[in-house]
């Protein structure tokens, strides 16, 4: 699973925030880079360290590879529309992302087990695929007779979906009633400065 074996919080304490908003982040009572030095003066970045960061950001909160997000930026940059709001739409609906979204799951790497081990169905139908597409009207579902300890912790979850999501926990349901919108990222990230970086 992408970044999972890596400390998850430990780029949040790099740039002073976390990434997924979570209040038990140490970034929130360490808001400075581990270390010795870490609360000295922080380095001026280089036009490319600012790029390079957005870039991350972007990536860590999604925890995709470096080759995934190569991969959507080639394909968002295709066709008509804008390059920025392609990408956030062909990462924001990911199946995994969804599930995170909705609350069937506390984490983004949560979310990606669940739907790797088979317990998230779209439009009825088992999906194991990460990177699936949600489009506006499917529906995303738990099944929970198969998946009970799933279905359990997703009941629990107090997580305020996002607009774009009609979520009813209590019946394990959530539909993507429309595509997101840039504005609508719960994460403080330049996607100009993530386009200008590939571009580059």
């Amino acid at each position: 699973m992408a970044t999972a074996s890596q400390a998850k919080h430990k780029f949040c304490r790099r740039i002073g925030q976390c990434i997924w908003n979570d209040p038990k982040c140490p970034s929130v009572k360490r808001p400075y880079p581990a270390g010795p030095h870490g609360k000295g003066r922080r380095a001026k970045l280089s036009t490319y360290g600012e790029l390079l960061i957005e870039k991350q950001k972007l990536r860590f909160h999604y925890a995709i590879s470096e080759k995934q997000l190569a991969i959507a930026y080639q394909k968002a940059k295709m066709g008509t529309g804008l390059t920025h709001e392609k990408l956030f739409r062909s990462l924001e609906q990911r199946l995994d992302a969804l599930v995170y979204r909705c609350g069937f799951a506390p984490t983004i790497f949560a979310a990606k087990q669940a739907v790797n081990h088979g317990h998230i169905y779209v439009d009825g139908k088992r999906v194991d695929r990460t990177s699936f597409i949600v489009k506006p009207s499917q529906v995303i579902t738990i099944n929970a007779e198969k998946s009970p300890a799933i279905a359990e912790a997703a009941r629990k979850n107090n997580t305020t979906a996002p607009a774009y999501l009609e979520v009813d926990l209590e019946a394990l349901k959530a539909t993507l009633i429309r595509q997101p919108e840039v504005d609508e990222l719960p994460l403080d990230v330049k996607l100009m400065s993530v386009v200008e970086y590939y571009a580059g």
